[in-house]
């Protein structure tokens, strides 16, 4: 059922600290989940940022989603499992499965999975992603970190937010980037003409963002890159890439117009987690192998 609230305050507002005092059975991090899927409305203008500053007078328009709608379902899904203890559980994601449950896909993703075996995690972190302290594009391959309890989500997203962690990927790119070894530092924000997209933009329209890669194997038309990421915004690596004029071999968003090769995914792979768990004064280094089908087709390749 579609809300409707006017703004009536005298000072300007959040977007989600407001919708959050306006409906106190909702948490401020499931209307931040929702401004960002596009299902919240201001004066008849879909606004994707949680930080938006209402003015008195603004109309703001939503829908709650039901209960059923919020109750995660349970779903025995097979998981990699990496490595488990009482405080994480590390994974090796499949390509096509979607980290958590999101606007029309309530089920078959990661933490579906997870809840089937760790039921506990439902209490742990937000209610819409429990447990998830930070994320993996659908098509992307990897490792990726849960935490099982409140102690440890916190001791993880200090990790990440101080970017104390180490995140290395495997990318194959189309063509060559413009030295062996870089470093990229270019902000990223909303692409102004599509809004589904991120894009390096200037001034104060991004957030700042770094990238260095190293070249591993170059073949005739594409080169073998590991990529590590020292900030962790939306789709940096191949957004960076591309501004590169290289980009993730199979990219439909950001790659070429005409594909390289016949891929079913673009060639992104979360090789390797070092992080502290909680507890620990030392850095665990978590590696999952690159996927079967990305291997398969680097067997495909000529090599210069």
């Amino acid at each position: 059922m579609l809300r409707e609230l006017n703004y009536e305050g005298e000072e300007s507002i959040r977007l989600d600290k407001f919708l959050a005092q306006s409906e106190p059975k909702f948490s401020r991090a499931q209307f931040q989940q929702l401004i960002s899927e596009g299902e919240v409305i201001v004066d008849g203008e879909v606004q994707h940022k949680a930080s938006f500053k209402l003015e008195p007078g603004n109309v703001v328009s939503y829908s709650l989603p039901t209960q059923e709608e919020t109750q995660l379902l349970h779903q025995a899904i097979a998981v990699d499992v990496i490595y488990v203890d009482e405080n994480v559980i590390v994974v090796n994601k499949p390509a096509g499965m979607v980290v958590h449950p999101g606007a029309g896909n309530t089920q078959d993703t990661l933490v579906n999975a997870i809840l089937h075996r760790w039921p506990e995690i439902a209490y742990v972190g937000e209610a819409a992603r429990p447990g998830i302290v930070h994320r993996l594009d659908k098509e992307t391959s990897g490792v990726l970190i849960l935490a099982r309890n409140e102690a440890a989500y916190s001791w993880l997203v200090r990790q990440f937010k101080s970017r104390k962690t180490k995140k290395t990927y495997l990318a194959l790119v189309d063509g060559e980037p413009p030295s062996p070894t870089g470093r990229v530092e270019a902000s990223i924000g909303r692409d102004e003409k599509i809004r589904q997209r991120m894009a390096v933009v200037y001034g104060d329209k991004g957030k700042s963002a770094i990238t260095e890669y190293y070249t591993l194997e170059t073949y005739r038309n594409h080169t073998l890159l590991e990529v590590q990421p020292l900030t962790g915004r939306t789709h940096q690596i191949r957004v960076h890439l591309a501004f590169l004029g290289c980009p993730v071999t199979g990219d439909k968003i950001y790659g070429r117009r005409k594909k390289s090769l016949d891929i079913p995914r673009f060639f992104l792979h979360a090789h390797k987690l070092t992080i502290k768990l909680p507890g620990d004064e030392e850095p665990t280094e978590f590696t999952a192998p690159l996927a079967a089908d990305l291997k398969e087709i680097l067997t495909t390749l000529e090599k210069e």
